[in-house]
């Protein structure tokens, strides 16, 4: 099914289900690859934030963020809500209004500074491991 509606123009037409929604879609952000601007913790969550967008014009899909593609988890697990690139500023917009934290782009400036948590844990990691080396000598040492 075509992101826009591509019906009959003039005609009175009720419209019901994917046909309403796609009627809502504005044809100028349905263009370009398909970018992550929000995670949600849950289904409902992101079905929540595409009715957001869609109240806009702006069409979005979800995916299954990386690593919880399990299908026993049913609707629990994250998910990422994907617009086209050419709705992403205003999906951001829509989001910042709306309170909603979006997600950094991957391919934007944002994307180094989230690696910044890994490496902190990656140091904390190493000095735990020094300290926990350190005390394992000093038992062998005091008991030799």
């Amino acid at each position: 099914m075509p992101l826009t509606y591509a019906g009959k123009v003039g005609v009175e037409e009720h419209a019901r289900g994917t046909r309403e929604q796609a009627r809502k879609v504005k044809p100028e952000y349905t263009r370009g690859d398909l970018r992550r601007v929000a995670t949600a913790r849950h289904q409902p969550e992101a079905e929540l934030i595409q009715m957001l967008l869609l109240e806009e014009g702006v069409p979005s899909t979800l995916r299954r963020s990386a690593g919880f593609d399990v299908p026993d988890f049913l609707a629990a697990g994250p998910r990422d809500v994907m617009v086209p690139e050419s709705g992403v500023e205003i999906a951001r917009e829509i989001l910042r209004e709306s309170e909603i934290q979006s997600s950094p782009d991957p391919h934007g400036e944002s994307y180094p500074a989230s690696r910044r948590p890994v490496a902190v844990m990656l140091i904390g990691l190493l000095v735990g491991s020094a300290v926990v080396g350190l005390l394992i000598w000093l038992v062998m040492t005091v008991n030799n």
